[in-house]
């Protein structure tokens, strides 16, 4: 896999403690280049959000719940019957409490992962988690594109390249949870998969309503 690594970009620090090394390392070693490439933009998208709005963060865990935030759709952590983000969660969070990180870290990350397709709750969280959110849906979406000066955009875009990113990142999704579909519902990954799979029928919260097993 051929990736580029660079120490600081757009005015942001990528970290380079052991931990922020080895995360990165699992995710060369398990991932891809497109997503590697889609991971550290949103942690540069998420710290240029932070940097703009004054908040303050833990540059190191945020950069960690980047790179853990899709794993959950790569076959070394996919589960059978968890949500994607789920299996990203619990990987990130086996991972730092080898390094003997405290239970707040492992939760705030555990939570970042877990939340970051997560509409109207994500952003009204911790600002790690809220952050994460913003980096994941300006590059995914564009959402906040308009604060995102030309330069950066560009030296951002040079250094990670997107690859087709619209073309690419709807199959790449599906890949990581075409084997359990189920764990979609109520998720805006259901979308993804009534795109992807002719005639898909979505399990239907009002449908789980009228046919529980209560008699009125």
């Amino acid at each position: 896999m051929s990736v580029n690594k660079v120490k600081s970009l757009v005015g942001i620090v990528i970290p380079d403690s052991t931990i922020a090394n080895q995360a990165t390392d699992l995710l060369l070693e398990h991932g891809t280049e497109f997503i590697y490439n889609h991971s550290l933009r949103v942690f540069l998208f998420s710290s240029l959000n932070g940097k703009r709005n004054r908040l303050k963060y833990d540059a190191e865990l945020l950069y960690v719940a980047s790179v853990f935030h899709d794993l959950g759709l790569t076959k070394h952590y996919s589960s059978p019957d968890l949500r994607f983000e789920v299996d990203g969660a619990n990987a990130a969070r086996d991972f730092l409490k080898s390094h003997g990180l405290p239970k707040e870290s492992l939760q705030l990350v555990w939570d970042t992962i877990a939340l970051h397709t997560t509409i109207g709750v994500a952003e009204h969280k911790e600002n790690e988690v809220a952050l994460m959110y913003s980096g994941v849906g300006l590059d995914v979406m564009g959402e906040g594109y308009e604060n995102l000066s030309a330069e950066h955009r560009e030296e951002i875009v040079h250094a990670f390249p997107r690859h087709d990113f619209k073309k690419n990142i709807i199959p790449t999704f599906f890949g990581g949870f075409e084997h359990k579909t189920e764990t979609t519902f109520g998720n805006i990954k259901a979308d993804v998969c009534a795109f992807m799979i002719p005639n898909f029928q979505r399990k239907n919260f009002c449908d789980c309503i009228l046919h529980s097993p209560w008699s009125e």
